[in-house]
């Protein structure tokens, strides 16, 4: 009896011993939070921190000031709340990114870097993301560009006559052959006709414009109070050849100095800053590398799923490693019925004519190398580069530079209008500090 007593109240102490040990470990690791409801999704407070971690390494790489923390965090919040958003607008649409895809991906980022694998996860270590945590950011973003793709790129026409109207205005000024790396502040309008609502956007992208003259740092401000999609990459739009600058600024943009900001610029969407970070070439070069290749398309469809198209073309691109004939594979098998009927083939491309996607493999394979497979917005590819050239700038390549351009500017417009409809549509509860919400 003493012994089962004894028994007893040692298992009991046990007990007591685990749990002030769980109850200590749960203070030293605090439950996870929801923070936000997103439709049917949560967003959590450790999705918030590795967010505002990335963000902030970023950042600081660029030498770009932080704003305070506080004002960080909601800014990554709300655009952890727009991914969210379009994030299930894209699994409502059926679309999945594949583990080979993904892996294809990483490696582009790693070699345009210049990075092996292993030195490009040792680099997200550095900055205080895992390469898993990477992987899923990477994944989403790839997932929300093909939503964006799909949903705006629809909406988005252009005319023959826009592409005349900006070739001619593009021969009665010559293009010096330099390019900009640009970087924007946007001060957002939903309606014009709401005349307070235009008049505080117009004083504070004017308060912005003094602020910046006077010392503030133009990406920092971009981060704390653009209304922009990158306002958390700081504004900073890329390199953009002076023949392809955005209406709105092409002739402003040649006439500021590094790091000058622009007058405030009006235009649909808000009001405008423009600045140039950097800037390369002048010499009025003129010659362009062009590729010939050649294709083949896979496209998935309502009878055809997303993983049935990657199945086949990765069936293809066996079929081509063990010596298959590729024009033929093509006229059988591509769902491109123009290049398709000719073997696959798309002639002589320039920069600039192809989506991201396909544009980034042309760039990246080497000649006869069979790439892919590999996705973009159309479905799956295989390529080839045939032969690589140099060659003066024809009017048929300026018309598609043209065409790219304004389709480029149209997309930035609509998809302004796109997340902000999106976004009022969707049911959004913020979570507060007690445990309070707000419906929007």
């Amino acid at each position: 009896m003493k012994a089962d007593w004894r028994r007893g109240a040692q298992a009991v102490v046990l007990m007591m011993a685990w749990f002030l040990a769980a109850l200590a470990q749960a203070e030293r690791q605090p439950l996870d939070r929801v923070i936000a409801i997103v439709e049917d999704n949560v967003i959590l407070q450790s999705e918030l921190d590795t967010r505002v971690q990335t963000v902030v390494s970023r950042l600081t790489a660029q030498g770009t000031g932080l704003p305070p923390r506080s004002l960080l965090e909601e800014r990554v919040l709300d655009q952890l709340i727009t991914d969210a958003i379009q994030l299930q607008r894209a699994e409502q649409m059926g679309m999945r990114i594949s583990d080979n895809e993904l892996n294809e991906t990483l490696r582009s980022i790693a070699r345009r870097n210049n990075l092996t694998l292993e030195q490009f996860e040792q680099q997200l270590t550095a900055e205080g993301l895992t390469y898993a945590q990477a992987r899923d950011q990477i994944r989403e973003e790839m997932l929300i560009s093909r939503v964006q793709q799909r949903s705006v790129g629809n909406r988005v026409r252009v005319t023959d006559r826009e592409v005349a109207n900006y070739l001619a205005a593009q021969a009665s000024r010559p293009d010096s052959g330099t390019e900009y790396q640009l970087a924007h502040i946007l001060v957002a309008v939903d309606d014009f006709s709401d005349t307070e609502a235009v008049a505080r956007a117009r004083a504070k992208a004017e308060r912005l414009l003094s602020e910046i003259r006077n010392g503030r740092d133009f990406r920092a401000a971009a981060v704390a109070e653009s209304d922009a999609s990158n306002a958390l990459e700081g504004g900073v739009m890329g390199w953009r050849p002076e023949s392809q600058l955005p209406s709105l600024v092409e002739n402003v943009v040649p006439k500021l100095a590094l790091n000058q900001p622009s007058e405030v610029l009006q235009s649909g969407s808000g009001f405008h800053l423009i600045t140039v970070l950097a800037k390369r070439g002048g010499d009025g070069e003129q010659l362009i590398q062009q590729h010939r290749v050649r294709h083949i398309l896979v496209r998935p469809t309502e009878t055809v799923t997303d993983i049935q198209a990657e199945r086949r073309i990765r069936d293809l691109y066996r079929q081509l490693q063990a010596g298959a004939d590729f024009a033929e594979l093509a006229r059988e098998h591509s769902d491109d019925p123009v290049s398709g009927s000719d073997g696959g083939n798309l002639g002589w491309v320039s920069r600039g004519q192809m989506v991201p996607a396909f544009e980034q493999a042309m760039l990246e394979a080497d000649i006869d190398e069979l790439k892919g497979p590999f996705r973009s917005q159309f479905g799956w590819h295989i390529l080839q580069v045939q032969e690589r050239r140099q060659k003066d700038i024809s009017d048929q390549v300026k018309e598609s530079e043209a065409r790219q351009a304004i389709y480029r500017r149209k997309f930035d417009v609509e998809l302004q209008a796109w997340l902000r409809e999106i976004r009022d549509e969707a049911f959004v509860e913020v979570k507060t500090d007690a445990n309070e919400g707000d419906n929007a």
